[in-house]
């Protein structure tokens, strides 16, 4: 089992979809081969991009399966909890753990909006119930839960919480983090818009988004940061800003896979209650996908760069 470091780039995967509306382990090997190619340091099943909501708890442990054969252990790979109630969430987090996930990202309940007393413990009670290394998903605009700095103060003596997802929208909240925290837990960026930013701020890594159709340019993003080769990065993230701005709407699963599909690693098909975007909307989106092929920038050999010290 890999350790999982919670440094580097962590894609959240797109589940791929067959034109019969089940899993496309096929496509889904195509585009995880083209991340571990790319450079990235782990992966996560079954989040927001990964249409969790709509995913049965069997298709889930099919996908951990299948990737876990894959990678033969070469990278992490995460499981998403995202749950309504804290029975199911446990159940899942020792399924997850019994059938090889290396960590989990651990979402607030879902559909109830807890205080900060009900966050508190439901996200204690799955900490009590693994041994895997948690990664608190905090993202107040789309989940209506905010998990405040004396929320993490108390979850601090939790010892397999160890990383937070960054996606308050308030980049100056890493600062917050390490101010008051130090080391204590890992950041990694959650919004592709706010990624170089997260980088500079001293987040550890990213969870990405565009990164399932770009893989090389976000990891090479990610690498340079960490050499401290700003102005490289720099230009790399100006071309991407507009496809990452598909990353911050709610359409975000259609727009990504539409993304992933024009690479070659990925298709469009969603799962109902979704539904392919059409009309003025798919062209505008092919529009700013197509642009970003057309002028991709030629990437230095990122893999070989070395992180510089702090």
């Amino acid at each position: 089992m890999p350790k999982v470091t919670w440094k580097g780039v962590y894609p959240a995967l797109l589940t791929p979809f067959t034109n019969d509306d089940a899993v496309d382990f096929d496509m889904f090997k195509k585009n995880l081969d083209a991340q571990v190619e790319a450079g990235v340091d782990g992966i996560i099943l079954g989040g927001s991009l990964g249409e969790a909501s709509a995913l049965l708890n069997s298709e889930k442990k099919e996908l951990l399966l299948f990737a876990k054969k894959v990678l033969n252990d070469a990278i992490p790979v995460i499981i998403n909890i995202a749950e309504q109630t804290t029975k199911a969430a446990i159940a899942l987090a020792q399924e997850a753990e019994a059938d090889g996930a290396d960590g989990l990202m651990l979402l607030p309940p879902m559909r109830y909006k807890a205080d900060d007393r009900e966050t508190l413990e439901y996200f204690k009670a799955v900490a009590a119930s693994t041994s895997l290394p948690i990664m608190i998903y905090n993202n107040p605009v789309d989940y209506k839960i905010l998990v405040t700095l004396d929320m993490f103060e108390e979850l601090a003596a939790v010892k397999n919480i160890e990383a937070v997802k960054e996606s308050t929208r308030d980049v100056s909240n890493v600062n917050r983090m390490k101010n008051r925290f130090g080391d204590r837990y890992k950041i990694l960026g959650g919004v592709d818009t706010l990624s170089l930013e997260s980088l500079c701020m001293g987040a550890d890594g990213l969870v990405a988004g565009l990164v399932d159709a770009f893989p090389r340019e976000t990891v090479a993003m990610y690498r340079l940061i960490k050499a401290n080769r700003l102005p490289e990065a720099l230009a790399i993230y100006r071309w991407f800003m507009p496809v990452l701005e598909l990353d911050i709407h709610p359409k975000l699963v259609q727009y990504i896979k539409l993304a992933a599909a024009a690479t070659g690693i990925g298709s469009t098909n969603v799962r109902a209650p979704r539904l392919q975007v059409t009309g003025d909307e798919l062209r505008e989106v092919q529009a700013t996908i197509d642009k970003a092929i057309a002028t991709r920038p030629e990437l230095p050999e990122y893999l070989k760069l070395e992180e510089a010290v702090a």
